[in-house]
């Protein structure tokens, strides 16, 4: 199908890291010739503005909205946006996110093709006017090929996985280079993220700290990556002794800090898929109650580790047996092996 001169919008308003799995089918889009608009909230609006994969980026500041206390306001914005996006006309509005915050959107759009998937939730199916079959119901099938899914439906190759980000500015170059300016530059950059959102996400404190200790100082600089509210996290599993980065980069700052990294440990996080997308650090990425066939890095060179219990992958953010028996796994030295695997390709 030709959408050259289309003009499409794609409502994707979180989380960060779904919104960076978007990234590729927005790419696929623009490569063919559509006129890309991305909706998107706070959560991922700093990684999608000014980035070559679409022409406009919108914002939806949902997170603004719930902290708010006037609500008429927020419904005169609410509706000025709303009258944006009509006035835009759009030929195409794929909505990835398929639920209710979603459809108020997607059905308000005006535009005439509304593509939504069959497995849409909490009646957001009620927004499109033409489907596509159900995605995400195989935990085997990356996020990346579910959303290709909406490329498919109007014919297009997806064949290319494509991320792309913005281009970083000069001072944002400079103060991370001021920030890691005291690393030896005769060791490599082992970069930690021990934090996400989901409580069964987390990987069990006990293992970050005899990771930490057994990781070879005399190989690596140590530096922590998170946010303020990480810092509790970090100080308690003993990296409060190394660099410590938590708090003191926005998103933009963050990606800058990856193309520093030739190693990053993390979880299945935003902070992972936005290193992905930077194609730098090589990433061990530990799964405890998600699949890792899903959200894991794309690209050679990564290692998704997980358990091997037979409730995996349940994909729940409250554990049914009560006992986060899969934040325990997998082991410290099964991570420690990962390295040393990765340190044959660096």
């Amino acid at each position: 199908m030709d959408i050259k001169g289309k003009k499409i919008l794609l409502i994707r308003l979180s989380a960060l890291g779904d919104v960076v799995f978007n990234i590729p089918l927005s790419n696929v889009l623009k490569e063919n010739g559509a006129i890309v608009h991305f909706l998107v909230s706070e959560k991922g609006y700093d990684i999608i503005k000014d980035n070559p994969c679409n022409d406009r980026t919108i914002l939806a500041p949902v997170e603004k909205w719930k902290k708010s206390k006037n609500l008429i306001k927020n419904f005169f914005e609410y509706l000025k946006i709303i009258k944006e996006i009509r006035s835009e006309n759009y030929d195409i509005v794929i909505d990835t996110q398929l639920i209710l915050k979603s459809l108020i959107w997607t059905i308000f759009s005006k535009g005439k093709r509304r593509i939504v998937s069959k497995s849409a939730r909490e009646g957001a199916i009620l927004g499109g006017n033409e489907f596509i079959e159900p995605i995400f119901k195989d935990f085997s099938v990356h996020a990346v090929q579910n959303y290709f899914q909406f490329a498919k439906h109007l014919g297009l190759d997806t064949s290319n996985i494509k991320f792309t980000l913005p281009v970083c500015k000069k001072e944002t170059k400079e103060k991370i280079e001021h920030l890691l300016s005291n690393l030896d530059k005769n060791k490599k950059n082992l970069m930690l993220a021990p934090a996400t959102t989901w409580k069964n996400k987390h990987w069990d404190e006990e293992n970050w700290k005899k990771l930490i200790k057994e990781i070879d100082k005399t190989k690596y600089n140590l530096v922590f990556l998170g946010t303020q509210k990480d810092l509790g996290l970090i100080s308690r599993i003993g990296g409060d002794e190394f660099y410590n980065l938590a708090g003191k980069t926005n998103l933009l700052e963050l990606v800058e800090v990856f193309y520093h990294a030739d190693i990053l440990i993390s979880l299945d996080s935003g902070s992972t898929h936005l290193a992905c997308a930077t194609g730098h650090p090589k990433i061990i990425s530990i799964f405890t109650s998600t699949p890792k066939e899903r959200y894991a890095p794309t690209g050679s060179g990564h290692i998704a580790l997980s358990g091997n219990l037979s409730c995996q992958p349940c994909h729940r953010k409250k554990c049914l047996k009560m006992t986060d028996e899969c934040t325990k796994k997998p082991s410290y030295t099964e991570v420690l092996d990962a390295i040393k695997q990765i340190e044959a390709i660096l």
